[in-house]
């Protein structure tokens, strides 16, 4: 639907050109608005009442006269069904069929690429994580890495070249109190003694730590390495080991998590290029400080902060928001004019610090830079109980801890599936569960719905390329209208997420889109008798499954195409990718694909196969396999019956158990 809304918008615009001459008032962009409810339509204009004042005519006049003008042109004569005006001077538009029959054809041809821009100048600079090495990553961590990660992809697929940059905190108090904290372990002490320092970190890592070192171990972070002295008495040695040792953690962490980074930037390295003294004088030559009682200031209140801000104190140490400031200075110097830092909203105070710092270094730098987007921290929910956050004392909840509880799908999607700015309430018990009420799965379970639609079309002899030439015209039920409207959307989304830095908009997205083919997969049957028809829906599914693929990507979540079979740990997992071998089975003259991942103490095979329906379950059950998947009630029921034992998925039974897209009978 990219040509015909573009072709929509050029007729608009012309036609607001010619109400706003009429009127002697400026014409305003031509612009489409999504409608709250979909009664009101497809696409809604509200330019006549943004132009009614300035014209002073009312603004149904307006959208009378407008209307006249848009129906007589031949882009709105060809792609829309439906034009009227509501309320004040709202114009609602209905879109014809062909108009969003196009959508199909522009995903199967655009693929990976539909919704993606051509390439920018724009280089982009996205700073995110950025933990002090002095502890494993927590859940805030996880949402900062997930935030960063997802938009870095968004603003990818809108031209830019994105650079991503990991700043570590590797000087200061805390960094001094990790070293001790490591030494007073070494030398015996453990949380709780008398001699323990009172403001040491108490987590267990802190022994890890400490027994590697005295034993000489050997960690690499980054592109370095680092060998302990195994001497408790060289604070230095330990320093410098434990902060590589958490470095090393944390990267495996992110790298378990899915996000990678072009560059890590230490805090000390502005320190030894004499970055943060050259920053110095150069505010101090540009005469935006003073001094008092002892301490040289920074004239921030000039540049929109609250209050002046000391920058070396007393004793001729620098405050904390001085080598930030440096930071930010070599990253306009490395060309990066486009800066996005995201971090907890704990952070807020920096914000007007570093903003006036940078612009009064006389740099050039614009009011505003860099951007910011701050998050607020994460609640954990467990079995109904709230775990809670202390890193001091270490019993905080951990990055690795939220993976292993549910799934790393399950972490990313959740993290990003709210605004950055609102509190965000991690239930580990509903990122378990396998029904609608879980938004990734509910997601996921859409695009596994499809990739078994279509296998079931190419086992019917269905070629699985072969859907350019579907006759589109044939998708007239209100379901697939709502459905291609929705991918239509994608484009629009993209844009929107990545130029108001919301990456949560695409999970809301995703979410449509799911709810959109669930009900289309409750309306209408697929795999029907009218091959035409059938070709057309596998079109029109394989385009959604896409626009899914896509979207799911973006956010760092994996699309699965099989069924969920597996059990471990008490609850069902993901299962399949790591099969230990494949069978293939004959089922009603069609050809089953089936991963083994392994055998339990029963015997029974555990793994994921690629078609459904009874009739294949009856078969697996014979055969020794533990069926779970679905929510099928014919499908249990078959694994009920056999006596075997076999457990029972959690997916929720629809009213009617009857699979008739996928062969059930």
């Amino acid at each position: 639907m990219i040509r015909a809304k573009h072709e929509l918008l050029q007729a608009l615009q012309v036609a607001l050109a010619e109400q706003a001459a009429a009127a002697g008032v400026p014409a305003p962009a031509a612009a489409f608005e999504s409608p709250k409810q979909a009664a009101h339509g497809d696409l809604a204009i509200t330019a006549a009442m943004q132009m009614s004042r300035a014209a002073r005519r009312n603004p149904r006049e307006l959208a009378t006269a407008l209307v006249n003008s848009l129906e007589a042109s031949a882009a709105f004569r060809r792609w829309v069904g439906a034009i009227e005006i509501a309320g004040p001077g709202f114009i609602n538009l209905r879109l014809s069929p062909a108009a969003l029959q196009t959508v199909v054809t522009e995903v199967l041809q655009a693929a990976q690429d539909y919704g993606r821009r051509p390439a920018t100048a724009q280089r982009v600079m996205v700073e995110f994580v950025s933990a002090n090495p002095t502890g494993p990553l927590h859940v805030g961590h996880g949402r900062q890495a997930a935030l960063g990660d997802s938009l870095c992809n968004l603003l990818q697929t809108q031209g830019h070249e994105v650079y991503r940059e990991f700043y570590y905190n590797d000087a200061g108090v805390q960094i001094q109190t990790l070293a001790l904290s490591t030494q007073a372990r070494l030398k015996g002490l453990k949380p709780g003694d008398p001699q323990w320092p009172q403001t040491a970190y108490n987590g267990d890592y802190i022994a890890d730590i400490a027994a590697d070192f005295a034993t000489r171990k050997t960690v690499i972070a980054d592109d370095r390495q680092t060998t302990a002295s195994g001497d408790p008495d060289d604070l230095d040695g330990i320093r410098e080991f434990a902060v590589a040792y958490l470095r090393h953690e944390q990267d495996l962490d992110l790298k378990a998590f899915g996000v990678r980074f072009d560059h890590y930037y230490l805090e000390s390295g502005l320190y030894r290029d004499g970055r943060v003294d050259s920053t110095v004088t150069r505010l101090v030559s540009a005469g935006e400080t003073y001094e008092s009682e002892g301490a040289l200031w920074l004239r921030t209140t000039e540049y929109g902060d609250d209050k002046d801000r000391v920058m070396r104190k007393s004793d001729g140490s620098y405050t904390y928001f001085v080598p930030d400031v440096a930071y930010h200075l070599h990253k306009w110097e490395r060309g990066f004019h486009k800066v996005i830092n995201i971090q907890g909203t704990d952070h807020h105070g920096t914000v007007a610090r570093v903003r006036a710092g940078v612009q009064a270094a006389g740099a050039g730098i614009p009011a505003g830079y860099p951007d910011y987007v701050l998050h607020k921290m994460v609640t954990v929910m467990r079995g109904g109980q709230e775990v809670k956050i202390s890193k001091r004392a270490g019993s905080y909840v951990t990055l690795r801890d939220l993976i292993e509880w549910t799934s790393r799908d399950a972490v990313r999607f959740f993290l990003i599936s709210r605004k950055a700015d609102t509190e965000f309430v991690f239930d580990v018990d509903l990122a378990l569960k396998r029904n609608d009420e879980n938004p990734v799965f509910y997601v996921q379970y859409a695009h596994a719905r499809i990739c078994s639609v279509l296998a079931q079309h190419e086992a019917r002899g269905g070629a699985a390329l072969d859907l350019a030439g579907a006759d589109l015209a044939l998708l007239t039920a209100p379901a697939e209208a709502a459905l291609m409207l929705e991918l239509a959307r994608y484009p629009d989304v993209l844009a929107n997420a990545a130029d108001t830095l919301a990456p949560h908009d695409l999970a809301f997205y995703l979410r449509d889109v799911a709810a959109a083919f669930h009900t289309y997969y409750a309306a209408e049957r697929f795999l029907v008798d009218d091959p035409a028809l059938a070709r057309a829906r596998m079109a029109l599914l394989s385009a959604t499954r896409q626009v899914l693929r896509n979207a799911l990507g973006l956010l760092g979540v994996d699309a699965p195409e099989g069924r969920q079979l597996c059990r471990r740990d008490g609850r069902d997992w993901e299962c399949g990718r790591e099969a230990a071998s494949r069978l293939t089975a004959k089922i009603a003259d069609r050809d089953v694909r089936c991963e083994i991942e392994k055998i339990d103490q029963h015997g029974r095979k555990l793994g994921v196969c690629g078609v459904g329906g009874v009739e294949l379950n009856r078969w697996l059950v014979e055969n020794g396999w533990a069926v779970a998947y679905g929510g099928y009630e014919a499908e249990e029921r078959i694994a009920r019956q056999s006596r075997r034992g076999i457990w029972a998925s959690e997916f929720e039974r629809p009213r009617d158990w009857r699979d008739h897209n996928l062969g059930g009978d």
